[in-house]
């Protein structure tokens, strides 16, 4: 079945680019300045982030002498989870937003959520290069420590895609669960070390954070662009293999729900 599956995505490869392609144009086709916003909005944030946390509010990283660190430490953090919502956002509601297209077209309905990941992917490989490409002017980079993130983000991606199947199903059939999504992202992003460290959290609180499956991907990103460390290993293998089971789980309930779509949408 997995086999079916991975083939008739690559027969319709044209289809699955394509609407990348256009989904990618249609977002700048009235804009005066095109696709130059595409760089300008994460430049911005970008700045925002680094230089008028760290320089104008002299926002400190507990340990660290890097006057930019702070703002490097936020952009590690809000930059990767700003691909893990998008994903998991626009997924959730990919089947009921294409509703007309599924009932009218025959193509294998598994190539939505791909056009979804793939457009999340392009926007964060612009965003993710004017990063890197700060970094190096300020003489921040992290060295051969950043091919570390490419593991990281795999296990993100592979994460992020299976949840977002999961709740792009259930959506469908409850729709309040589009409306609880977003309301637990918001709790989800603070309940993850993106603004602040862990060592300024409560002895209580922080090994809760141990529940949060987002929190060793996020400080791994951390710790790569802050401090030049390689991920830990051994701490991201339950997430690794917990991200693959949840792929292989919402391939099997998206398979056995993909008829039911149709006639309930």
């Amino acid at each position: 079945m997995r086999a079916a599956l991975l083939h008739s995505v690559w027969m319709y490869r044209g289809f699955i680019l394509g609407s990348v392609q256009r989904e990618f144009q249609t977002r700048y086709q009235n804009s005066l300045l095109g696709a130059l916003w595409t760089v300008l909005n994460p430049l911005a944030m970008i700045l925002v982030y680094t230089v008028v946390f760290s320089q104008l509010m002299q926002a400190r990283l507990p340990g660290v002498a890097n006057g930019l660190a702070y703002g490097i430490y936020l952009c590690a953090g809000i930059l990767t989870w700003g691909l893990f919502a998008e994903i998991i956002g626009r997924c959730q509601s990919v089947f009921l937003e294409h509703a007309n297209l599924l009932k009218k077209l025959s193509f294998p309905r598994i190539c939505l959520p791909l056009v979804v990941v793939l457009n999340a992917l392009v926007n964060f490989a612009i965003i993710f290069a004017l990063f890197l490409g700060f970094l190096l002017v300020t003489n921040n980079f992290p060295g051969w420590a950043v091919f570390g993130v490419l593991p990281v983000l795999a296990i993100q991606v592979l994460f992020a895609v299976g949840l977002g199947i999961i709740l792009g199903v259930l959506n469908v059939f409850f729709r309040d669960v589009g409306q609880l999504t977003g309301i637990v992202l918001q709790f989800w992003f603070w309940f993850t070390p993106i603004v602040y460290p862990l060592s300024i959290l409560p002895e209580a609180v922080a090994p809760w954070l141990a529940y949060n499956p987002m929190a060793p991907l996020i400080q791994a990103y951390q710790g790569i662009f802050v401090q030049g460390l390689w991920p830990d290993w051994q701490g991201l293998w339950p997430m690794a293999l917990a991200s693959v089971l949840l792929c292989l789980f919402a391939l099997s309930m998206f398979r056995k729900r993909a008829g039911e779509l149709v006639d309930e949408l």
